[in-house]
């Protein structure tokens, strides 16, 4: 199955056959005092530093984040949509909890973006699947909903498929809705990982839809967080991962080679080409 996304011009397809695409993660306020700083005083410099240096290590879609407190991020979110897009043709994944940021995003924003994310609860498929379908983007559904987080890897699919009905009902095409099979401490529950994993393996198999994930979520709180992150990352794409939100100047050699040893980078073109650009 295959999700197009649009810059300007620049048309990304995530084909759940892969290779691998990477959604750069660090344009988030969270864990970085000075993008809020700068944020707060109306500067965008450093948003465009985050962009260029995600860019330039393999991200080809930036997920973006301005949310934090005291934001109006309904003002924020399409002012930091147009600044970015004035410099760099590259797909968007606007990331708010805010649906009434995610539509001003949407009305100024080039091409066609991504949502993240939409979940199984009723409020927020009510939200934000109408909006998807007039503006024309794609989902990211997020495998909760209103009975909470389950545990179970049958629970999160049947979330999934929940989630993908929906917004077929609500005029969204079934490849414009990329799953999420919710990825969590490791630390906090040692069968978390194996729970996502599982889910990622149902999805793929049974529905055949492109996966996404967060990531760094599994490591927090550990030491050695780049070396948990890796080994995650390479079984997940194993498993059918194939649009992960992650810091790419960490992790783009890893999706490289793990594209390279499941069969999809003939003469490992990309592989040596990823590694000659970093020289």
């Amino acid at each position: 199955m295959k999700t197009i996304l649009k810059g300007t011009t620049r048309e990304v397809i995530i084909n759940s056959d892969g290779p691998v695409v990477i959604i750069g993660e660090s344009i988030n306020p969270t864990r970085r005092k000075k993008l809020v700083t700068t944020l707060q005083e109306g500067n965008f410099d450093f948003v465009l530093e985050l962009a260029e240096s995600q860019i330039r290590a393999g991200a080809e879609v930036l997920d973006v984040n301005v949310g934090f407190p005291g934001v109006d991020d309904v003002k924020l979110l399409p002012e930091t949509v147009r600044v970015l897009q004035d410099k760099f043709d590259i797909p968007l994944c606007l990331d708010s909890p805010n649906p009434g940021a995610i539509e001003a995003a949407l009305k100024v924003a080039s091409g066609k973006c991504l949502i993240n994310s939409v979940n199984g609860e009723e409020a927020s498929m009510n939200a934000l699947l109408p909006v998807a379908k007039e503006y024309g983007a794609a989902i990211i559904g997020l495998c909760m909903d209103d009975d909470g987080i389950t545990h179970d890897p049958e629970k999160r699919l049947s979330i999934a498929e929940k989630i993908i009905e929906r917004a077929i009902k609500a005029g969204i095409k079934e490849e414009d809705v990329i799953i999420d099979p919710l990825a969590m401490a490791v630390s906090a529950d040692p069968r978390a990982c194996l729970i996502t994993l599982e889910t990622i393996r149902l999805v793929h198999q049974k529905l055949g839809h492109n996966i996404t994930q967060g990531a760094s979520n599994i490591s927090f709180g550990l030491p050695d967080r780049e070396s948990l992150n890796a080994a995650h990352m390479a079984i997940s794409i194993y498993n059918g991962l194939t649009c992960p939100i992650a810091n790419p100047e960490k992790i783009t050699s890893i999706v490289r080679a793990a594209d390279l040893v499941l069969g999809r980078d003939d003469y490992a073109v990309r592989f040596v080409e990823y590694f000659q650009s970093r020289q």
